[in-house]
């Protein structure tokens, strides 16, 4: 007997973007290497340079890990650690410059969630059509924001018919 349900498909990713720092809060970042290994150059010269790089490393290593993830997969959209499933979703818009800083200032909503990015320009808004979620709207930082909604009416598209 063939039950859809336990088929196995691939995970269908249609959009995928890390929110990694800025090269200024990388660089930002590796100052930390000349701070620790003055720290250590009075024990030893050598132990001053790795513990320096170690930390270095480490700090923007840290940084980039840890950077949220938005994505548009298996019929949800992810940002960070949420996600709602794309049929109720709204119509994504867009915003850069003077109207993104509008979107993430004075015109962000106090029901919205968001994700918003030192560095990253531009946001995208994506009106909640679920009436029992107190969240109204999603707002989050993109580097390509015309692509996440793009790829957010698609996922509904193929959702509707699907």
């Amino acid at each position: 007997m063939h039950n859809a349900m336990t088929e196995l498909r691939p995970s269908a990713v249609e959009y995928r973007e890390r929110l990694s720092p800025s090269l200024w809060v990388l660089v930002a970042a590796a100052v930390s290497a000349p701070m620790v290994a003055l720290v250590f150059t009075p024990i030893d010269a050598t132990l001053a340079l790795v513990a320096g790089v170690v930390v270095a490393v480490a700090v923007t290593g840290g940084l980039v890990a840890s950077a949220p993830v938005v994505e548009v997969r298996d019929g949800e959209l992810r940002v960070g650690p949420a996600h709602i499933p794309v049929d109720l979703l709204g119509e994504a818009e867009t915003a850069t410059g003077e109207d993104a800083r509008q979107a993430r200032g004075p015109g962000l909503a106090r029901t919205a969630w968001h994700l918003l990015r030192p560095g990253i320009d531009g946001v995208v808004r994506v009106p909640v059509d679920d009436p029992r979620d107190p969240v109204t709207e999603w707002v989050f930082s993109s580097r390509t924001p015309d692509r996440v909604a793009a790829a957010v009416r698609r996922a509904r598209t193929a959702a509707v018919s699907g």
